[in-house]
């Protein structure tokens, strides 16, 4: 029996992507809460060593917002996207290289801002965790260039305004956490910190895109209304 000879790199089904990716993600929330440690104390201390770490705790809360999110993110494009190519493999890898990183720069972060909130140190540890925020936002910008360049990687119901939403959706987190970078080296980290906090929940809200002008879902084959129902006289006109 003849077998079919494979030339250049062949398309796969989503499987082994979504496997690697849960595992890495799985393992990245992970490295988070080990930052988490019982703090030295003396005897009877305890309850103040442990008010003291405190950018430990918002160092978690950022990060593990950010990784949830983004497990969140790339679950949704995963139920959209058909097959993988090389570029598309290439933009995902990229995705899990800035986000397995992440628990560098929040435990510089945590211990930069516990030794001192507005020193140089905080200033420069905010700018560092900033700016792998945006580069792993820009991750997902080569995600959707790839997606907007290959359409046929996609089931081809997916929303119309899918990859342009998520296109804008990255765009506009790399902007923001380059300018919470600047913002916390020029005025105070803590207000970095307050963006770092604020821009997973965005995230959150828009995972299913963003809401201005979607129009209402219809059945991709038929044509008929959400739920079931038939088309009205001023749907067929």
């Amino acid at each position: 029996m003849s077998r079919t000879r494979l030339r250049g790199f062949s398309r796969s089904d989503t499987t082994r992507a979504e496997a690697f990716s849960d595992g890495v993600l799985a393992i990245a929330v992970t490295l988070l809460a080990l930052g988490l440690a019982d703090p030295p104390h003396r005897q009877g201390g305890l309850g103040r060593a442990l008010l003291a770490q405190w950018p430990s705790y918002l160092g978690y809360l950022a990060s593990f917002g950010y990784v949830s999110v983004i497990w969140l993110n790339h679950h949704q494009a995963f139920v959209r996207v058909r097959v993988m190519d090389r570029g598309l493999h290439a933009a995902n890898l990229l995705l899990l290289f800035t986000t397995a990183a992440l628990s560098f720069p929040t435990a510089v972060l945590a211990d930069a801002l516990q030794a001192e909130p507005a020193g140089s140190d905080a200033r420069v540890a905010v700018a560092l965790y900033a700016g792998l925020a945006a580069a792993m936002c820009l991750s997902w910008v080569a995600f959707y260039h790839q997606l907007a360049r290959r359409p046929e990687l996609l089931n081809p119901d997916v929303e119309r305004a899918y990859v342009r939403h998520g296109r804008v959706r990255s765009w506009a987190g790399a902007l923001a956490y380059g300018a919470a970078g600047l913002l916390g080296v020029l005025v105070t980290p803590l207000s970095a910190v307050a963006v770092f906090l604020v821009l997973p929940v965005f995230y959150f809200l828009t995972t299913e895109g963003l809401p201005a002008g979607r129009p209402p879902e219809r059945h991709p084959r038929s044509g008929a209304r959400q739920g079931g129902a038939p088309p009205t006289a001023r749907d067929r006109t």
